[in-house]
C-alpha cells in the first residue's frame, strides 16, 4: 500500500526554520542584554570607584592647602622676624658709622685738601671743601674709592675755582669741591672681604699647583 502525504512539508519546515531563527534571536538578545548589563554595572562600580578616590584626593587637597596656607603665613613670620632682626643688626651696625667716617676721611685726605662740611644722609655723604688744585681734589676721589674699605663710589658734583685771600696783599687760587660718597656698614664690609678672600684663592693655589708639577 503506497502512502501519500498531502500536508504542505514545505511550509512547515520554512515555520520551523522560522521559529527557530527567532529564537535564536531571542536568545542572542537575551545574551547581548546580559553582556551589556554585566558591562554596565562594571562601569558604574569603576565610575562609583573613581568618584570615592576623587572624593579622598579632594579632602588630602584640602588639607594640603590649609597645611599650603599655614606653611605661607609662617614663611611670612619668618621673614618679618628676619627683616627686625636685619633692622637692628643695622641700628647696631649704623652707631659706628659716624666713627668709621671720620677715620677715613682723616686717613684718605691728601695734603693740601681741607674739608670745611660734612652730611650725611642714610649712607650717602655729602663732603664739601676746597683745595689747593684740581689734582688734589683727584687724588682724594682716587683715595676714596681705592683704599678705604668704608667709602666708595666717590661722585664728583662740582669743582669750581676760587681765591682765598691769604693776607690784605696775598691770594691763592683753590678749587672748591662738593662730593658725594657711598658709607658702607660693617656687615657689607665684612661681605666685601669675604668674597675678595673668595676671589684670591684659586689665583693663590694656581701657583702652588703649578709648583708641584
Amino acid at each position: 500500500m503506497i502512502l501519500i502525504n498531502l500536508l504542505p512539508h514545505r511550509e512547515a519546515a520554512r515555520k520551523r526554520k522560522r521559529e527557530a531563527f527567532i529564537a535564536s534571536l531571542g536568545v542572542a538578545a537575551l545574551f547581548g542584554g546580559v553582556i551589556a548589563g554585566a558591562v554596565f554595572l562594571w562601569y558604574a562600580a569603576q565610575i562609583s570607584n573613581q568618584q570615592g578616590k576623587n572624593l579622598v584626593l579632594e579632602q588630602e587637597i584640602k588639607v594640603l592647602e590649609g597645611q599650603i596656607k599655614e606653611i605661607s603665613t609662617l614663611q611670612q613670620e619668618i621673614a618679618a622676624l628676619r627683616a627686625r632682626q636685619q633692622a637692628v643688626e643695622d641700628l647696631q651696625a649704623d652707631r659706628n658709622m659716624p666713627v668709621h667716617l671720620l677715620n677715613e676721611l682723616v686717613a684718605q685726605l691728601p695734603d693740601g685738601v681741607y674739608v670745611t662740611n660734612v652730611k650725611q644722609e642714610n649712607q650717602v655723604v655729602t663732603i664739601v671743601g676746597f683745595a689747593q688744585s684740581n689734582e688734589r681734589v683727584s687724588e682724594l676721589l682716587r683715595n676714596l674709592a681705592n683704599n678705604s674699605p668704608y667709602l666708595t663710589r666717590p661722585e664728583l658734583v662740582e669743582i669750581v675755582a676760587a681765591s682765598v685771600n691769604l693776607s690784605p696783599r696775598e691770594q691763592r687760587r683753590v678749587a672748591n669741591f662738593n662730593m658725594r660718597v657711598r658709607l658702607l656698614r660693617s656687615s657689607e664690609v665684612q661681605k666685601a672681604a669675604g668674597a675678595a678672600s673668595a676671589a684670591s684663592a684659586p689665583s693663590a693655589a694656581a701657583p702652588a699647583s703649578a709648583t708641584r708639577t
